[in-house]
C-alpha cells in the first residue's frame, strides 16, 4: 500500500503540479547510494555529484568553491556576476573565511540574489528584518568580508523595482566579458529559486517556459511554505509568506557554471530533501521539475551522504 494505491479521492488528488509523472518519480528514488554518481545521458561532461559526509564538510566545500571562482577571477583581471541564494547558508562563512585567508578584493563581482519574500504586489520586507534575504546576506557574506566586501553598488537584491532590471544588467555585465555563476539550492517541490514546478502549465514549450527572466509576487507551492516553515522559520507556519519575487529560468540557466548545495538531513533518520535530489538527477529535462536543467549545465552538486539513501520506509 502507497501514494499511487491510495490518492484517488483523498486530500491529495490534484495537490501536486499536473505535470508530476508519480510512478517517475518513485522510480527515481528505488536507486542504492552509491548509483548516485552514474552519469546519464543527459548530464553534462563537466557536472559532477560531490557527497559530504557531514554538514561542516558541505559547509567548507562550497564555501570554498564559491571563494575558489572569485579569486580566479580576480587573477584573471575579470568581472564575474553571482545569482546568490538564502538556502542554504553555511557556505558563505567559509567562503569568506578563505577570501581573508587569501586577500582577495570582491570589488569585480557583482551579485543578484535570486529571491526574497512579497506579498502579492511585489512589496518586500524591510531590509532589516530578520526573515528578510537582504539582511542575511549582508550579516552572512558582505559585513564579514569588511574592507575586501562587494560594493553596495554591486549588489542586487529582488525587490519589486530592481528584479525586472536584473536580465538588461546582467545582459551589460556578460557583454562586457563577465561569466555568470549560479549558486542554488534545491527545493522540496524541486525549484531553484521560487520557480515553482506549477508555472511550467502556464506555457505551451519549454522555450517559452525558458524565456521566462523573473516573477513578481509569486505564488509559492503549500509545500514550499511548509519546508520553510521547518528550515527558517521553526516550524511556525504563520510567519512565512505564501509569495515571492524570484528570478526565473531566463536568467538563472544562462550560468556559465554552477555550485549548488542539498543539506536537508535533519537528525534521527529525518530528512525533507532526498526525494528532490534524486530528481533532479533522475528525472531529465522537464518544465515541470525546474531543478532537472541542473545536470544539464557545468557544474559541481555538493550533498549530505544521507539524501543518496536508501529511501525507505523508517518510522521515527
Amino acid at each position: 500500500m502507497n501514494f499511487a494505491d491510495t490518492v484517488k479521492g483523498s486530500l491529495l488528488e490534484g495537490f501536486y503540479p499536473a505535470g508530476w509523472d508519480m510512478e517517475k518519480i518513485d522510480a527515481c528514488c528505488q536507486h542504492k547510494p552509491e548509483e548516485i554518481f552514474e552519469k546519464q545521458s543527459f548530464w553534462h561532461k563537466d557536472f559532477t555529484p560531490i557527497q559530504c559526509d557531514s554538514l561542516g564538510e558541505f559547509d567548507t566545500y562550497m564555501g570554498h568553491e564559491i571563494a575558489l571562482k572569485i579569486k580566479e577571477a580576480r587573477d584573471k583581471g575579470e568581472k564575474l556576476i553571482f545569482i546568490l541564494p538564502v538556502g542554504p547558508m553555511g557556505m558563505y562563512k567559509w567562503a569568506v573565511y578563505f577570501l581573508r585567508a587569501w586577500n582577495v578584493k570582491c570589488d569585480h563581482i557583482h551579485c543578484f540574489n535570486m529571491d526574497e519574500w512579497s506579498d502579492a504586489d511585489g512589496n518586500t520586507l524591510a531590509a532589516n528584518d530578520p526573515a528578510a534575504f537582504t539582511n542575511a546576506m549582508k550579516e552572512a557574506f558582505y559585513n564579514p568580508l569588511g574592507e575586501l566586501t562587494v560594493p553596495e553598488s554591486q549588489r542586487n537584491f529582488a525587490t519589486k523595482d530592481n528584479l525586472p532590471q536584473y536580465a538588461e544588467k546582467i545582459a551589460k555585465l556578460k557583454a562586457e566579458g563577465a561569466k555568470m555563476i549560479l549558486v542554488y539550492g534545491i527545493g522540496r517541490m524541486c525549484h531553484i529559486a521560487f520557480w515553482e514546478p506549477q508555472f511550467a502549465g502556464e506555457f505551451d514549450t519549454v522555450e517559452d517556459w525558458k524565456a521566462q527572466t523573473h516573477r513578481i509576487g509569486a505564488k509559492l507551492h503549500p509545500l514550499t511554505v511548509e519546508q520553510n516553515a521547518i528550515t527558517s522559520f521553526k516550524s511556525r507556519t504563520t510567519l512565512v509568506p505564501c509569495r515571492a519575487n524570484t528570478v526565473g529560468p531566463g536568467i538563472m540557466f544562462q550560468a556559465d557554471y554552477c555550485i549548488g548545495g542539498a543539506d536537508g538531513y535533519l537528525s534521527r533518520g529525518m530528512q525533507w530533501q532526498g526525494m528532490s535530489l534524486w530528481m533532479t538527477l533522475r528525472y531529465g529535462p522537464d518544465k515541470w521539475v525546474t531543478s532537472s536543467f541542473i545536470p544539464t549545465m557545468p557544474g559541481k552538486l555538493f550533498f549530505l551522504k544521507e539524501l543518496a539513501g536508501p529511501l525507505e520506509a523508517e518510522c521515527n
